[in-house]
């Protein structure tokens, strides 16, 4: 089983809380708040978004690279590199 299936219920709140988050700036942008009101907003959303990152990362790493059920050199190397991958997109 994934760790995203297994961690479903509590990933999908925190992506509901960015929405929630996204729409605000959205609200905020519309009335044509502050530019630092709108900033304060960019920054809890960039926040937000990277604890998400952030955690999927940190399950992927233990599920998928340092599990020590995981016997398959090619497995681990594959899913590290699946990683690596993943930080050079979203690093970019």
């Amino acid at each position: 089983m994934s760790h995203t299936i297994r961690g479903k219920g509590k990933l999908l709140a925190r992506a509901r809380r960015i929405r929630g988050q996204v729409e605000g700036l959205e609200r905020a942008l519309d009335g044509e708040k502050g530019c630092s009101e709108v900033l304060h907003l960019i920054a809890a959303i960039r926040g937000a978004i990277d604890g998400l990152m952030a955690e999927v990362l940190e399950d992927h790493i233990r599920t998928h690279v340092a599990a020590p059920d995981i016997t398959s050199a090619a497995e681990r190397t594959r899913s590290a590199e699946e990683l690596i991958g993943v930080l050079r997109t979203y690093l970019r």
